[in-house]
């Protein structure tokens, strides 16, 4: 009764004030928005200015919307939780939201790496295409509901590199016995030939490779990977990194946390994380051609897979997926909407992205 009484009478003073109503009049409007304070984990340090810089753009671009009454704090890897417990704080309400890649967390079900890459996928644009308008976005939201989680795109790298290693790579056969730090199914993949994947978070990858725990290391590309001093400790340098054409980074929300967000506030949230997944590509395409420039103008050895290496991978990677899908009927269900996404794509990227590319590249390279 008392807040009917004012807002009345405030509408008498108002009309009176004049010119005072466009003034006054949003001071009253902002009062039904909530003031909401979140914490944000994050997987990665601080020190990648382009993924963990993405949390921090989505933080100040739904705190510019709101005129500060949502505030998400964010936090790097290891202050609140690990690297690779982002989900798990998330999923149980430890924290309001995380960023992270879904594939860090096969080990709880593998159909989690269809939301970040699957080897010899999709590319950038590709994965952005099936998320938006290809039924992959409804897909692995069922997917994480399971986890009691709501997710948004919020970020991509595009393709990435193969990693960094000790020693060249010239066939299969150099693969026995290596213990690399690297993400998602790949590892599974890759243990038939004999590799031995580990799986590290950004900031510990570097000490590992250091000591020689490990003997080989992939992360994203060279503008990471030189933050990270990768080249100081390994030589070679491999692309491509097949096993990631695309590595999308979304943004986890605990589901109860979600669902009581004001309906403008999930709309700001849903327009900041699309925002910040075409920023991040784009600063990854900016600043990752002068890296590269300055790895192996420093002595950082470049080279590709071998292809022959790269075609019995591409089997086994295929092979690998008809048996999960055959005995994972979660994966099944992902895999049998994914698969001919894939196949069409690539009928029409041959056509014209391939086309205008291989012809522009190869000039290039014979101008140089």
């Amino acid at each position: 009764m008392k807040r009917r009484a004012f807002l009345s009478s405030a509408g008498v003073g108002l009309a009176a004030a004049g010119t005072a109503a466009t003034i006054a009049a949003p001071a009253i409007a902002q009062t039904s928005q909530p003031e909401i304070k979140w914490r944000m984990a994050s997987s990665y340090p601080k020190s990648l200015d382009t993924i963990y810089g993405a949390a921090e753009f989505i933080a100040k671009r739904v705190s510019d919307a709101t005129d500060g009454k949502f505030q998400i704090r964010t936090f790097a890897a290891g202050e609140i939780v690990p690297a690779l417990q982002v989900l798990d704080a998330v999923q149980n309400g430890t924290v309001e939201c995380g960023q992270s890649a879904a594939y860090f967390y096969v080990g709880k079900d593998p159909t989690f790496c269809f939301d970040t890459a699957m080897p010899f996928g999709l590319n950038t644009r590709q994965h952005i295409a099936w998320m938006m308008h290809g039924g992959g976005l409804e897909l692995m939201r069922e997917v994480f509901k399971d986890y009691n989680i709501h997710h948004i795109p919020a970020g991509n790298t595009g393709a990435q590199m193969g990693g960094w290693f000790r020693k060249e790579i010239k066939s299969l056969e150099d693969l026995k016995g290596l213990k690399m730090r690297i993400g998602g199914l790949v590892g599974q993949i890759l243990t038939p030939f004999g590799l031995v994947p580990q799986q590290l978070g950004g900031g510990d990858i570097y000490p590992a490779l250091e000591r020689g725990t490990i003997d080989a290391a992939e992360f994203v590309g060279p503008y990471d990977d030189e933050k990270l001093g990768f080249h100081k400790v390994a030589k070679y340098y491999y692309y491509p990194g097949w096993w990631e054409g695309s590595a999308q980074i979304p943004l986890m929300f605990n589901m109860q946390a979600w669902e009581q967000l004001p309906k403008s506030y999930q709309t700001i949230l849903e327009q900041a994380c699309w925002e910040a997944n075409s920023w991040m590509i784009a600063k990854y395409d900016t600043l990752n051609a002068s890296a590269l420039k300055r790895l192996v103008g420093g002595g950082a050895v470049l080279r590709p897979f071998p292809r022959d290496m790269m075609q019995a991978c591409e089997k086994a990677a295929f092979e690998f997926y008809d048996k999960l899908a055959a005995s994972n009927p979660r994966f099944k269900k992902v895999y049998d909407g994914w698969k001919p996404f894939l196949e069409q794509e690539r009928l029409w990227f041959r056509v014209a992205e391939n086309g205008f590319d291989s012809f522009v590249y190869s000039q290039s390279a014979q101008q140089k």
